[in-house]
């Protein structure tokens, strides 16, 4: 059962940061301003929290969720390292990454924010896949479970090597305890490459925020834009069309979008990675139907920060991360 909404009092930002350098792919946290939706403060001395000796090694796009129960914490992140290779060309890394990848993710628990269970590692994408990116997860009312969902490059069956070509495509699977997963379903494949689906729910709909990882060109006005959609199902596979190249005009191009709720009123935020730019830049909405987002002014976001997202707090989980990682709320 659900327990009656709390009061929050601020913001946890979990995220990673830009330039692949040996320490970039970890976690890294920030904590609200008060309750500032826009205004961050790096925690730790702006060094990692959480880093991972398993799999690749590597830790990208972490997403933290809140269990319906409002008393436990998972974190999930991609399994991916593209800082390693020494005298390897990025093209090259992220080539055998999308053949060759992980078909796992690493997962954490918590029941406080700090404390953190060691990291462990579970597949979720079939053997067929030859990445698994950007998973985020979703706690669907109507199915009384999480749904986690991530992109993956699907290949032949005959194909095991995995040298032919694919497109990436958004996968789900369900979950009860993060630990044991169900077998993962094709959700969201258009034709063309789709990654980095963001879910928020408001009123009984689920809105869906999503890549489209086509090149951009004069015909495809849409390509590396967030598009929107929306379905009172999860796991439906036919959202219905809400609008597209969310961002373009004031970005260049966007990814692995990161939608929350204002805890104080009635509008939402979308901080949108521009990838090869000013990474996280902020954007807001009060209708999340009509599909209008307006760049957010007057933000600070810690330097490079991308692809992560953003949970509301307690006052007594704000005060215990603020305690355990230092920092001044009146600091500048």
């Amino acid at each position: 059962m659900h327990q009656p909404d709390p009061v929050y009092a601020g913001y946890l930002l979990v995220y990673f940061v830009g330039n692949p350098t040996a320490d970039d792919e970890r976690i890294r946290v920030a904590l609200s301003r008060g309750n500032d939706p826009l205004r961050y403060r790096e925690l730790n001395a702006g060094q990692p929290v959480l880093a991972s000796g398993l799999g690749t090694g590597g830790l990208r796009d972490p997403f933290l969720i809140r269990s319906p129960q409002g008393d436990t914490f998972h974190l999930i992140a991609t399994d991916l390292l593209t800082s390693g290779g020494a005298g390897e060309q990025q093209s090259d890394i992220w080539d055998r990454a999308e053949r060759t990848g992980s078909r796992s993710i690493v997962v954490w628990d918590s029941t406080d924010l700090v404390h953190w269970t060691d990291p462990r590692l579970v597949q979720v994408s079939p053997d067929t896949a030859g990445n698994t990116w950007a998973p985020k997860a979703c706690y669907a009312d109507e199915l009384g479970t999480y749904v986690v969902f991530w992109a993956s490059k699907l290949y032949a069956e005959d194909d095991p090597e995995h040298t032919g070509e694919a497109y990436n495509t958004m996968l789900y699977a369900t979950t009860g305890d993060f630990r044991s997963f169900s077998e993962p379903r094709v959700w969201h494949d258009p034709g063309h490459a789709v990654i980095d689906s963001a879910v928020i729910k408001h009123n009984g709909v689920y809105y869906r925020y999503t890549k489209d990882e086509r090149d951009q060109t004069p015909s495809l006005p849409g390509a590396k834009f967030i598009i929107a959609e929306k379905s009172r199902e999860l796991t439906s596979t036919s959202y219905e069309f809400v609008a597209d190249r969310i961002g373009k005009g004031d970005i260049t191009r966007g990814e692995g979008p990161a939608v929350f709720k204002s805890n104080t009123e009635d509008k939402w935020y979308m901080l949108i990675d521009e990838f090869g730019g000013r990474s996280y830049v902020p954007f807001e909405s009060t209708d999340l139907d009509s599909g209008k987002w307006t760049p957010s002014t007057g933000y600070q976001l810690p330097h490079e920060a991308k692809h992560g997202s953003v949970l509301p707090l307690t006052q007594a989980e704000y005060d215990l991360l603020l305690s355990a990682y230092g920092g001044n709320d009146n600091d500048s």
